[in-house]
């Protein structure tokens, strides 16, 4: 298969040299072609976009002067490699000379292929025609299983995320269990590749004619439930996806997200609002009230959180207020 590679990043300059080095490793280990990459920078300040000039030429880069997001960022490098996805984001001048890869794969610069996990999901797609997509088998920085795929969002996924139980008997349980749309760990722990509602966007593949079937990433998201959507939308035009658990990446998660952190978490808000509102269809009547209601409820207990938080000097005045403003423009973007 011809493969195709694209990495938005954001002030991750070392973090990104390891995931591309990864890369043609993995395309190495797996005795496949050089795959086309892809880099767009989104306006770092570390010197990302020089490093990848400088020890990656065979990569195409784009310095973009400002912050495209994930979204417009993977459809300019959608675009880059042929295909034809409308995209906000400003067009380079020199288009694709090649034709549209087979499959491309969509990689966090704080994720890096273990040996040849590039090649076991590009195999994969090639011999499952129903697999619109799929998804890799995550592990932290340390070791620790990651979950990396999940089921469409319900009520109890957003109780238990604003109201985690911690220190309850059977907690962890219960986080990692059906209710809270996770897959059981035995699958990841096996071999065989498994159906699921979508992929985590750390390291995913897409099919090529599945893509041109749905069309690029939706840009109202800038960051966060891009991936799910797309899982949706390929759904409802008749793909698959799946987990892979034999392809391993390592994954040094929310670097990126981490230097504004409560910034990320208004936008991680009003991206699953977006989703719940664009996919209205999707869930019975009532169900979005419900949401609104738990939406409501869990940002007046984070208030309390912070307000005890920073009475009993655990936070400062400007980390109290980041997060207070986070909590009140979130309220303002009204029921879903």
């Amino acid at each position: 298969m011809h493969i195709g590679v694209i990495l938005v990043n954001y002030n991750t300059r070392e973090l990104l040299r390891r995931s591309l080095a990864s890369v043609f490793a993995s395309a190495a280990a797996g005795g496949l072609p050089s795959p086309q990459v892809v880099v767009v920078d989104n306006a770092s300040q570390d010197g990302s976009a020089a490093m990848v000039a400088e020890c990656f030429p065979q990569v195409r880069l784009v310095a973009s002067p400002q912050n495209l997001g994930y979204t417009r960022g993977n459809n300019l490098g959608l675009r880059l490699l042929g295909f034809d996805i409308p995209t906000e984001a400003p067009l380079p001048p020199t288009p694709a000379s090649t034709p549209p890869p087979d499959a491309v794969l969509l990689l966090n610069p704080d994720a890096e292929l273990v040996e040849d996990a590039l090649g076991q999901l590009a195999g994969f797609l090639q011999h499952t025609p129903d697999a619109g997509a799929c998804g890799a088998h995550l592990r932290y920085g340390d070791g620790r299983f990651q979950h990396g795929a999940f089921r469409f969002p319900s009520l109890a996924q957003v109780a238990l995320d604003f109201f985690p139980l911690t220190g309850l008997p059977g907690a962890h349980r219960l986080h990692h269990s059906r209710l809270n749309g996770r897959y059981p760990a035995r699958l990841w722990q096996g071999r065989a590749p498994f159906p699921v509602d979508f992929v985590l966007g750390a390291a995913w593949m897409v099919r090529g004619e599945a893509l041109r079937t749905v069309g690029g990433l939706d840009e109202g998201y800038f960051m966060y439930c891009e991936e799910m959507d797309w899982c949706l939308r390929l759904a409802q035009a008749g793909w698959r996806t799946y987990a892979v658990p034999t392809a391993r990446v390592i994954h040094h998660e929310g670097q990126s997200s981490r230097q504004v952190r409560w910034h990320a978490y208004e936008q991680l808000w009003r991206s699953r609002l977006r989703f719940y509102r664009k996919h209205r269809q999707h869930y019975p009547p009532g169900h979005l009230a419900a949401v609104w209601t738990l939406v409501r409820l869990g940002l007046w207990w984070r208030r309390r959180q912070i307000l005890g938080a920073f009475a009993a000097g655990e936070l400062d005045g400007s980390q109290t207020a980041a997060a207070l403003s986070a909590f009140t423009h979130i309220v303002r973007m009204g029921q879903p």
